[in-house]
């Protein structure tokens, strides 16, 4: 029997890279070790720098995910990579990612589309292009 066969089966404690994994944080699960082994996962306060670090229901995890810092707490283990909504059984997100506000256009309102022709024209004229 080797180390991972002992650790996989080990009640109550699951891999951090494969928890990752089996709760779609990441697209495979090389990519999560890949986080944890750059110690870019905060284990309940500490920083993991190894991927077969033990995940427990209990404990909260930060991480980065894209431009937003990810904090949750595991609820659940999961014992395979399975839809979405299982995923998601898996976790309570204690700080999901605030949307991004788009730059608006001083001079139109948001949502009125193209601008027309005269629309164009009256924008050259206050800018002072076209005479």
């Amino acid at each position: 029997m080797t180390l991972s066969e002992t650790e996989d089966t080990t009640p109550g404690r699951l891999r951090i890279d494969k928890w990752l994994w089996f709760a779609r944080f990441f697209k495979t699960r090389s990519l999560a070790a890949k986080l944890c082994n750059d110690g870019g996962v905060r284990l309940s306060g500490a920083v993991v720098t190894k991927a077969h670090a033990a995940v427990r229901p209990g404990d909260v995890l930060t991480f980065a995910q894209g431009r937003h810092i990810r904090v949750v707490k595991v609820l659940a283990l999961g014992i395979r990579r399975g839809p979405a909504p299982e995923a998601q059984a898996l976790y309570e997100d204690l700080a999901p990612p605030v949307p991004e506000e788009r730059l608006e256009d001083p001079y139109r309102p948001p949502g009125s589309g193209r601008p027309t022709k005269r629309d164009r024209r009256a924008l050259d004229a206050l800018h002072g292009e076209g005479e």
